[in-house]
């Protein structure tokens, strides 16, 4: 179905809507006819009931008995709207076979019951039709999106040749209207176009306007366009192939201009229906005809098929009349020649109706009578003509065959009386109502059998029955007597112990006599039972009377009758008491938090602890379990005391629970879980993971802005805000050429490069959390800009020597200072020969002197009392702290702000290019951050050297070569660079030390034999 977005303008659709009209001449007075155009949005009023009957809008009940889903009414006001099932005209049962000029209706019936009559008065039922208007919803479309047709060549000029017509579902006006066609500049002196008028079609022709020659062109491709006369207008386009042939003169042409034929119902699958018959005048192939169905519905197809020789139309299945009442179709004959030729004809088969449909019976509710499973209930004090049901009686079969006589078999106080006025003798309403008065105590129900007959020959019969049940007045309510029941009753019973018994008695008799007790209260029915028959309470659970002192609730007896009537009465139970309730703490847990460093014996937290009974049994005492010395707790107030210091690095939470004991004989005591959550200081401060100081990262001076160039990662101890990080450039970036992610770290290129960029770029990068005071660490981002990576040792000299270089000095691709490296590279090779030379004897002593140190060294199974490879760090609030095991050690803490210009403690490497093919590699002293691995332990249990510590150099080295001394100590590790640089190696063959510098500032090493494996003295300038 074409889109729904095609209405008819609000002007001409409202006087639709609002617009009631009195059917024509023969139509009844109860028959309405509205007129609505199709696809109407959800919830659009059609009309309004009581208006149009002259009905007063209160007091009236309405009830849609027919019409669903399509339309809903207003039970109150009569108002008849549409619903979310759009009316489409296209698609209605009853209007799917329509012929040209019918109408399409929307049958519809509503009930009506005056309330202010009574219910006895009984509904009238009011039948309407809504006449449903079509819409231009739907686009002509062509069978096909391209169209054949075949021209012999030399074909007179003016010949005319039918074109494949277009359909449209919709009807009148907004059907086909108008066809056109472009032929394009090569066919457009040969063919136009011509529609001819044959009954309800608009049939499209092709006019042959010039001469066709096949050997000059054998086909053209037209374009058809097919308008129809909806507003707006909706149109498609084929494409017409014309393909041009030889010459076939002659069109087959049928010997009528239509056929008509009837056929039964029950005509067998086979049966010869019609024959149609067409002439050719030419001969051979070209006069040989075969015949198609020609624009046949599904429904066509799957019912009939034709002969392709003889023209004759077969049944293919069997013919329901209620479902296809005619069959409208064409036929085409064309002709075996090389230039096909056909002609169409249009075929109309009506089906003749046969007796093969019983009357249907249908049995519904009716106003406020609803039926359920086949039953009416109708009490005994309606007066005589109330409907009971509304019987609707129809015959799918036609004409003397649907005439359908209905009657109330047996002898039973009803009767049938029609509906409603209107002659439709295929679909006939009644009221089923009673003729007496119903007596409950004589009669109390009915089985009523309702008959219908055909008129058919021979007749056919069907029945349908309901079972009305008569209903009992229940006119009195149950009582109690007295109205209150007060009993005492002691705590500690036993659970079904009894109560009491509760009796109630009604006047009425039979099942309106009939009682069941009941306790009001749903809370109270936890506590107490009542038995549905004898009204004896019961007590379900064991009373506690510190929970409940008084008991007070109400007791139910209804009778059996409808509707049913209930009585009521209060029964009040007074509990004695006992001592029986544990002490019980206000919180089945209790959770408390404390910053760290908090000193002892302050408070921690309150708990409270209350006792139901009353005096000694009240009395409550508390007690920490396990008692270990770490918590205490003051009876009289439940203050939690500590006996600790807390350090959340160390130890975050605390469990323990609480004893209450009261003084009860014998005693009842209760536990309570608390937990002790220590919350964190900023007493960390970040440390970096990556990248190294020591590596760098190369730069193409093409690199575009925006390209990410590193990624500094770092991590904080400490939790919450304390733990989140902000990253900032310090330093080094002078021409603004880098920016830093304060949130993730990414440093990214600003700017593009020019020339002077050429070189190193020393990035100071700051990490600090977000505590209060904040703390920091310094990394150094290390970046060279250049076209080529030739020179690797040079890089890493520069990259050395940036490490002595002080942080508020800025390294960025000054050639002055590029050149000043590679002369002190030069100096630093012979310094480092001559450093190792030093270092050996240095190392042989240090050995010799620790080889008589039991404690030196690795020991395997000797846990280790501290870290050799990290550096000491001062006491926490001045004392030592002894870190739980497997957990790793904190990171130094950052120096304060006027120390970040002074060197890096402890930072020292050497360079010796001992073979210009190896790749050099850059060695610094290594600080691990928590959780790496031990390397210390490592470097001792596999070198022959004693283990040793490295300690921090004394701040008073000279200020001109300190650097990056606030930097933490993960800041430190030497590793590998990325794929662009190469970061150090503990095995590599080469070392670097700075020129000209204190031997206080750094650690010695050696390179022994060339084996790789780098061994560390236990001395500390």
């Amino acid at each position: 179905m074409a889109p729904r977005s095609a209405v008819l303008p609000p002007f001409l659709l409202l006087p639709l809507l609002l617009l009631p009209l009195l059917l024509a001449s023969g139509a009844a007075s109860s028959d309405i006819l509205y007129r609505l155009h199709e696809e109407q949005p959800p919830n659009s009023l059609i009309t309004s009931l009581a208006a149009d009957r002259g009905l007063p809008d209160t007091g009236h009940l309405y009830k849609l008995e027919v019409g669903s889903p399509y339309l809903r009414v207003d039970s109150k006001s009569g108002d008849i709207y549409t619903t979310e099932v759009p009316i489409d005209r296209e698609t209605l049962h009853d209007c799917r076979n329509l012929l040209e000029g019918d109408k399409c209706y929307l049958e519809f019936e509503v009930s009506i019951t005056d309330m202010n009559k009574g219910f006895g008065a009984g509904p009238r039922l009011i039948e309407g039709r809504i006449e449903v208007l079509d819409v231009n919803d739907n686009t002509p479309q062509f069978p096909s999106p391209i169209l054949a047709l075949s021209i012999p060549e030399n074909t007179h000029i003016g010949a005319l040749f039918s074109i494949t017509m277009a359909t449209d579902r919709d009807s009148g006006v907004n059907g086909v209207a108008e066809y056109s066609l472009n032929t394009g500049l090569d066919a457009d002196q040969l063919f136009s176009l011509q529609v001819a008028t044959d009954g309800d079609e608009k049939q499209p022709q092709l006019v042959v306007m010039g001469n066709l020659d096949r050997e000059v062109k054998d086909s053209y491709d037209l374009n058809i366009r097919v308008v129809d006369g909806g507003m707006p207008p909706r149109a498609s386009s084929a494409l017409l192939r014309v393909t041009v042939t030889d010459q076939n003169d002659n069109l087959p042409k049928f010997e009528r201009d239509h056929y008509d034929a009837e056929m039964s119902e029950t005509s067998p699958v086979g049966h010869s229906v019609l024959q149609v018959r067409a002439n050719d005048a030419d001969t051979g192939p070209n006069g040989e005809i075969d015949y198609s169905l020609h624009q046949a519905s599904e429904t066509v197809q799957r019912l009939l098929r034709i002969d392709r020789s003889t023209g004759v139309i077969y049944v293919k299945a069997q013919v329901d009349r209620e479902e296809d009442n005619f069959l409208k179709f064409s036929v085409v004959a064309k002709d075996r020649g090389p230039n096909t030729k056909s002609s169409k004809v249009v075929v109309i088969i009506r089906v003749r109706d046969h007796n093969d449909n019983a009357p249907a019976i249908e049995i519904r509710g009716i106003g406020l009578v609803t039926h359920h499973d086949g039953v009416a209930n109708i009490s005994e004090e309606m007066p005589i003509g109330t409907p009971v049901a509304l019987v609707q009686v129809s015959d799918r079969d036609e004409g003397e065959n649907a005439v359908v006589t209905c009657v109330v078999a047996r002898d039973v106080p009803f009767q049938l009386r029609p509906a409603s006025e209107s002659a439709n003798d295929r679909k006939r309403k009644y009221f089923l109502q009673t003729t007496t008065l119903l007596d409950f105590e004589r009669t109390r129900e009915y089985q009523v059998v309702i008959v219908a007959v055909d008129s058919g020959n021979p007749a056919l019969s069907s029945s349908n029955s309901l079972r009305v049940q008569v209903t009992d007045m229940n006119d009195n309510m149950p009582s109690f007597s007295p109205a209150m029941l007060e009993v005492f009753f002691a705590e500690g019973n036993q659970p079904g112990d009894k109560v009491l018994d509760v009796v109630a008695s009604d006047v009425d008799s039979g099942m309106n006599a009939e009682l069941s007790y009941s306790i009001v209260e749903s809370s109270s029915s936890k506590l107490f039972e009542i038995d549905v028959n004898t009204g004896e309470v019961r007590v379900k659970n064991q009373l506690d009377r510190e929970e409940v002192q008084r008991y007070e609730f109400h007791v139910a007896a209804a009778d059996k009758g409808v509707p049913s009537k209930t009585g009521t009465a209060t029964v009040v139970v007074n509990v004695l008491d006992r001592n029986d309730n544990d002490p019980k703490f206000m919180l089945s847990g209790y959770s408390f938090s404390v910053i760290e460093n908090m000193a002892p014996l302050n408070p921690v937290g309150v708990v409270t602890v209350t006792d139901a009974d009353e005096g000694e049994n009240a009395r409550v005492r508390l007690y920490v379990e396990p008692d270990n010395g770490k918590f205490v707790i003051q009876n009289g107030t439940g203050t939690i005391l500590s006996s600790i210091s807390f350090d959340r690095e160390k130890e975050s939470t605390y469990t323990f629970r609480l004893r209450a004991v009261d003084a009860g004989d014998p005693p009842r005591s209760s536990y309570v879980g608390v937990t002790i959550n220590v919350l964190d200081e900023n007493d960390n401060a970040p440390y970096v993971t990556k990248p190294s100081n020591s590596t760098y990262k190369y730069l193409a001076p093409g690199t575009d802005p925006e390209a990410l160039v590193e990624v500094v990662e770092a991590e904080d101890m400490d939790s919450g805000q304390n733990a989140e990080l902000i990253y900032s450039i310090t330093g080094g970036n002078p021409y603004n050429l880098f920016h830093i992610s304060p949130d993730s770290g990414e440093v990214t290129l600003a700017q593009e490069f020019a020339r002077k960029h050429n070189g190193l770029h020393r990035l100071v990068v700051r990490v600090s959390d977000k505590g209060k005071p904040p703390r920091h660490t310094t990394a150094l981002v290390h970046i060279f800009v250049n076209d080529t990576l030739g020179n690797v040792t040079h890089i890493e000299a520069l990259v050395g020597y940036s490490l002595y270089t002080p942080l508020d000095k800025d390294i960025a691709g000054d050639p002055e200072y590029a050149h000043a490296q590679r002369t002190n590279t030069l100096y630093a090779v012979l310094a480092g020969i001559a450093g190792v030379i030093l270092v050996i004897v240095v190392v042989v002593v240090i050995r010799h002197r620790l080889q008589k140190d039991a404690k030196s060294g690795y020991q395997p199974g000797k846990k280790e009392n501290k870290d050799l490879y990290a550096p000491k760090q001062g006491p926490k609030n001045g004392k030592g702290k002894r870190s739980k095991k497997g957990k790793a050690p904190k990171p130094a803490k950052p120096l304060e702000e006027e120390e970040e210009a002074s060197l890096q403690k402890g930072l020292k490497f050497n360079l010796i290019n001992e073979n210009v093919n190896d790749s050099p590699r850059i060695h610094l002293p290594l600080n691990y951050p928590p959780g790496s691995p031990d390397l210390g332990r490592h470097y001792r249990s596999n070198s022959p050297l004693p283990s040793i510590q490295l300690q921090p150099q004394s701040p008073s080295a000279s200020k001109k070569h300190q650097a990056v001394q606030d930097l933490p100590a993960t800041n430190t590790f030497v590793g590998t660079g990325d794929n662009n640089s190469t970061g150090s190696d503990q095995y590599s063959d080469y070392s670097f030390k700075a020129p000209q510098y204190s031997s206080k500032q750094v650690g010695d090493y050696y390179n022994a034999e060339y084996n790789r494996n780098i061994m560390w003295d236990n001395r500390v300038w």
